[in-house]
């Protein structure tokens, strides 16, 4: 068994699409590590993983927004492309098993983004009779 786990940001917000008859929930989320090198100079790096994760619930979208910080896993690929210099480039892809909602949003105003409480029922829906998804 291969297993990935990510915490990250989102890069964008999520899209809902059908294939195949059965609906898929689409999202980039990327994890930034910070570290200094041997002169101190401040050096990061960012890895982005585009995510499918195969579930009937379309409310879940609704909090998959640009910048949400979330704790998703579930098995990897690679594939490989050519852009449009004929360049091979790689792309890590997900097969989302599980997601948490982490962090919050940047808050805009009256932005509707979901408030701690609903993000709590979201992570743990036994706590609420109304699951969102």
């Amino acid at each position: 068994m291969i297993k990935l786990q990510l915490i990250g940001n989102l890069g964008g917000d999520a899209t809902t699409n059908i294939v195949n008859g059965k609906q898929v929930i689409n999202f980039s989320a990327c994890h930034t590590e910070k570290w200094k090198d041997a002169s101190g100079a401040q050096k990061e790096k960012s890895l982005w993983v585009s995510c499918a994760w195969w579930n009937d619930s379309q409310n879940i979208t609704q909090y998959l927004k640009k910048g949400q910080q979330v704790y998703v896993e579930g098995i990897p690929d690679v594939r490989i492309y050519l852009n449009a210099r004929s360049e091979s480039i790689a792309q890590i892809t997900m097969r989302v098993t599980s997601l948490n909602l982490l962090g919050s949003v940047a808050k805009k105003e009256d932005s509707g983004a979901p408030t701690q409480s609903s993000r709590d029922d979201i992570n743990n829906p036994t706590t609420s009779d109304d699951v969102p998804f």
